[in-house]
């Protein structure tokens, strides 16, 4: 990518989309969504987690790798809603810390991951959005994605630990966290200035 790449990074109902319709329509740069209803792996994973792990998250591998070359290849600016790096990192790994995928299925998905490790470029800028628990549920219920609304809150509580132990060991390129439960940039103008700011220092610091 010739242009820059901003990543937006964060655990299920955070505001990673909404962040990406934002930074996309204020800075000019392409927006890039997760494929997400594309997995058909995707509700029999949530009512069967043991029996899907492997085939949803390979699934989602294969696609996103796919995708990230794409952009490569295009030369645009552009802002990405999740990362391939999550998608091993944070939820395969997940799911092989808590016994849903079997160490034969998790050494060959890890196998996979770190191949095409090999061939991708990191962010530019890793926009890290977090959110508490209480406040994850309220938005996945208010947006209504069918295969969400079984989503354990244990296994959401998982995935924001797994989040901050992920983010705390990121050194592929600069960071920048923001809590949008406590810092509301669409509504709140102070707010919107300091993330404003922060994402332009750090551009800037960058180029």
């Amino acid at each position: 990518m010739t242009g820059r790449y901003i990543a937006v990074a964060g655990n299920i109902g955070v505001g990673k989309s909404t962040l990406v319709e934002y930074i996309a329509a204020t800075y000019g740069l392409e927006p890039v969504y997760e494929p997400f209803a594309d997995n058909p792996f995707l509700t029999d994973f949530y009512e069967d987690m043991s029996r899907w792990a492997y085939q949803s998250q390979t699934w989602f591998l294969a696609h996103k790798f796919r995708l990230h070359k794409m952009l490569e290849s295009s030369g645009k600016p552009l802002v990405q809603d999740r990362t391939i790096f999550e998608d091993a990192e944070i939820f395969a790994r997940h799911l092989y810390e808590s016994g849903h995928m079997p160490d034969r299925d998790w050494h060959t998905y890890r196998a996979l991951y770190d191949a095409m490790c090999l061939d991708l470029r990191p962010p530019d800028l890793l926009i890290y959005l977090t959110c508490d628990v209480r406040n994850i549920k309220k938005r996945i219920k208010k947006r209504g994605r069918e295969a969400e609304q079984s989503i354990p809150t244990r296994y959401i509580s998982k995935l924001n630990k797994r989040y901050d132990a992920w983010i705390a060991d990121w050194n592929r390129s600069p960071v920048l966290r923001w809590n949008t439960a406590r810092q509301d940039y669409l509504s709140d103008l102070v707010h919107r200035i300091d993330f404003q700011n922060a994402i332009e220092r750090h551009l800037s610091q960058a180029s």
